[in-house]
């Protein structure tokens, strides 16, 4: 008999709405995004995670802060 173990990791917006700041690759309008990150394993939840993320607009490049 074999058991599978599932892990999971579910990623959920939160809200959108526009961060200050220009894109560096194409000068598009940026979108500050919070995402909510569940792990589960075997459906039970480990932990929540809330992050911050920045997105262009135009060219959907994933921007980091530095």
């Amino acid at each position: 008999m074999c058991l599978v173990f599932v892990c999971d990791e579910d990623e959920t917006v939160l809200s959108r709405q526009p961060a200050p700041g220009a894109c560096p690759y194409c000068g598009g309008s940026v979108q500050a995004m919070d995402v909510e990150s569940q792990w589960r394993f075997c459906f039970l939840p480990l932990y929540n995670k809330t992050k911050r993320r920045y997105y262009c607009t135009m060219c959907t490049r994933r921007l980091v802060i530095q």
